[in-house]
């Protein structure tokens, strides 16, 4: 089996890798440094937080995960499966995320997901791992990956914002060959993509 790949404590050796690139060394320069990221301590907790907050601002995916811990008490595979759809839908959670977290808590009281132990595999096993899940795609995964987990090296090329910053840094080049320079440190890379972009919807000029 092959190792995961260990997070990174600091940015450094990553930083001056992604600078070989002109166009990230520019992005860098403007944007400044990133923290580093690390890896949660509960991961079932931190997927489920992660579906019940997708596709909303932030502000909002907070509100209902309070609703759902004030609702539940604790938030864990028990508490999930017990509790009866329309309690889960009264939180502000849609029918398709009652199917996905429940499924989740089953998965995982089931033993089918050894949340305690994804840590331990690879990335594409951790996909393996969480992809059959219902309402669970490989970006939502490789999401929990950067995020969770804190792997240097995911781009997701389902993301699109992503998609755009890449094509609007290196418009002349394969998506591939551009990924491939910024391999092993993809993960800083789309960071570094996200705000650059952040930036450029408030007003900023882009790079």
């Amino acid at each position: 089996m092959t190792r995961p790949t260990a997070p990174l404590e600091h940015h450094a050796d990553a930083t001056a890798h992604l600078i070989r690139d002109p166009v990230m060394r520019d992005v860098i320069a403007r944007i400044g440094e990133l923290s580093a990221l690390t890896p949660t301590a509960d991961p079932f907790g931190t997927l489920i937080r992660s579906v019940t907050g997708q596709q909303l601002s932030v502000k909002a995916a907070a509100s209902i995960h309070a609703r759902l811990l004030d609702t539940l008490g604790t938030i864990d595979e028990f508490t999930l499966l017990d509790a009866p759809g329309e309690t889960l839908r009264g939180v502000g959670l849609s029918w398709a995320k009652v199917r996905t977290v429940q499924a989740i808590a089953a998965a995982r009281q089931s033993g089918a997901v050894d949340f305690e132990h994804l840590a331990t595999l690879d990335d594409e096993a951790v996909i393996s791992a969480l992809i059959p899940l219902p309402g669970i795609g490989r970006w939502t995964v490789e999401m929990f990956l950067m995020f969770a987990l804190a792997r240097p090296n995911v781009f997701s090329m389902g993301d699109l914002a992503l998609r755009q910053g890449l094509a609007r840094l290196h418009p002349n080049v394969r998506p591939d060959e551009v990924l491939g320079l910024w391999s092993p440190y993809r993960t800083l890379a789309a960071r570094y993509l996200w705000a650059e972009n952040a930036l450029v919807k408030a007003g900023g000029a882009p790079v």
